[in-house]
């Protein structure tokens, strides 16, 4: 059985995060030296290591009381449908219940039965925004 261990701290290098954020294909990965300072200046990384590999990551920003904004969260692909997902949003949301709101914003429709699972639901009236500077 693996030995998944969490881990709140920013201690992983700009290696591990582009390795990881690659193995799923992001985007975010082809640019380490900005992904690593964003990471590093989030309010709160929770990652998850095999042995001395990291494996899994969720970040979120938040303003201190009333709102968090979950971004991020991904599993490498060797290590997918264990359980670590869910493992790294159940420590998030214990650490913001008691903040008003938890927002999420998936990139990809296929994951929202995941949240919903989780205990977040779509809001009724609201739709997903952004601007993209690529």
């Amino acid at each position: 059985k693996m030995n998944i261990v969490y881990r709140k701290t920013k201690d992983f290098t700009e290696k591990e995060i582009e390795e990881l954020f690659l193995s799923v294909n992001w985007l975010s990965g082809r640019y380490p030296e900005r992904l690593i300072k964003a990471l590093k200046a989030s309010s709160c990384v929770v990652t998850a290591w095999d042995g001395t590999k990291l494996v899994g990551l969720i970040r979120a920003l938040d303003d201190g009381g009333m709102v968090a904004f979950l971004h991020y969260l991904l599993v490498h692909p060797d290590y997918q449908g264990k359980g670590i997902a869910a493992t790294l949003l159940t420590i998030v949301k214990e650490k913001y219940k008691d903040y008003l709101y938890l927002n999420i914003m998936p990139d990809e429709k296929k994951n929202i039965s995941f949240y919903e699972k989780h205990g977040f639901s779509l809001l009724e009236e609201g739709a997903a925004m952004q601007i993209k500077h690529l």
